[in-house]
């Protein structure tokens, strides 16, 4: 998720607790130093790889989602924003977890706009080179739901691109935020009705307890920041659970035979990534890329000690058999 508000003071110290008792390996290497929550990465056309982020504000360009550059996965050099900001724009908005794809020639930017946390739509914007300026196309793609964030588009082994994002649904036993799909009709279009996916089904994901949402209070569970990939015949779904702010925020993985699913949660279910698991505090909304030779790399972010940042680490994924697996 994408909403900027500082981390609670007593973040690193939770995430000390977090990770007491367990042996893991030592944290991933700091990416960059700089601020760059929901890393997405993509390896442009010209073989470069690009990181777009969730920034705390617009950056001095005036534009929004800071850009990283790599020739190697491990050293990145920033630039400047990414998506140029309109004129009409309302006080308090945010924009929220950019992610890009490359289709008809020309790069596509999906990502979130609300004012604050509350009223987020899916919009797109298009640029012909990948670190842009991305410029708006001028429409909401999810106008009927009431919020929706974190999209993720994802290219089918038949061509058809897809919309993975996260959505509010407060019926059933874990109101919450839950993951859908829709296909992509055009790059700028979704086609039919917002399909659940995934909802809540463990207390790893619980947000908030008695959160006031539409209208009522609920115990609210999140599941968001879906990514996909095809791995040893199957389709894997990474997602992060729980709440952002915290040490328990995690990624686990779901599997299903075909894209639209159905999603099976795997055994043992819960996270695979997980502050105590990786040293890392808090981390989550992950992206994952193939390198030249195929293998996967996660790229995800963390918070740093004093609760301030959150910046973007790496981890090899290998997905060939029945669970991921993560290393440094």
């Amino acid at each position: 998720m994408g909403d900027d508000s500082a981390a609670p003071p007593d973040l690193a110290a939770e995430a000390e607790l977090s990770r007491e008792h367990v042996e893991g390996p030592p944290p991933p290497p700091v990416l960059w130093d700089g601020y760059c929550a929901d890393p997405f990465v993509l390896r442009a056309e010209d073989g470069r790889y690009v990181m777009y982020g969730t920034a705390p504000a617009l950056l001095p360009d005036g534009r929004a989602f800071q850009t990283l550059v790599s020739d190697d996965l491990d050293s990145w050099t920033p630039g400047g924003g990414a998506l140029v900001i309109g004129d009409e724009v309302p006080p308090g908005t945010e924009w929220w977890a950019p992610e890009v794809a490359y289709a008809d020639g020309r790069y596509w930017m999906y990502y979130s706009r609300g004012v604050g946390d509350s009223g987020h739509q899916i919009h797109v914007a298009s640029s012909a080179d990948p670190t842009g300026p991305f410029e708006d196309v001028g429409a909401s793609l999810t106008a009927e739901l009431p919020f929706a964030i974190d999209p993720s588009p994802f290219q089918d082994l038949d061509g058809r691109w897809w919309l993975f994002y996260a959505t509010d649904l407060v019926d059933g036993k874990r109101p919450g935020t839950v993951l859908a799909v829709q296909r992509l009709r055009t790059m700028t279009e979704l086609e039919g009705s917002s399909n659940v996916i995934l909802r809540a089904s463990a207390d790893w994901q619980l947000y908030l307890p008695n959160r006031f949402m539409y209208g009522a209070h609920h115990d609210w569970h999140t599941l968001e920041g879906p990514t996909v990939t095809h791995q040893s015949g199957r389709y894997w779904m990474l997602y992060s659970g729980g709440n952002w702010q915290t040490p328990g925020y995690g990624v686990a993985a779901v599997t299903a035979p075909e894209v639209e699913g159905p999603w099976h949660e795997l055994e043992p279910a819960g996270p695979f990534i997980t502050s105590a698991s990786t040293g890392l505090i808090g981390p989550g909304h992950c992206s994952l890329v193939r390198d030249e030779s195929g293998r996967i790399h996660m790229f995800l972010h963390a918070w740093d000690e004093t609760g301030a940042r959150r910046r973007p680490h790496r981890l090899v994924l290998d997905l060939d058999g029945e669970r991921p697996r993560a290393s440094t």
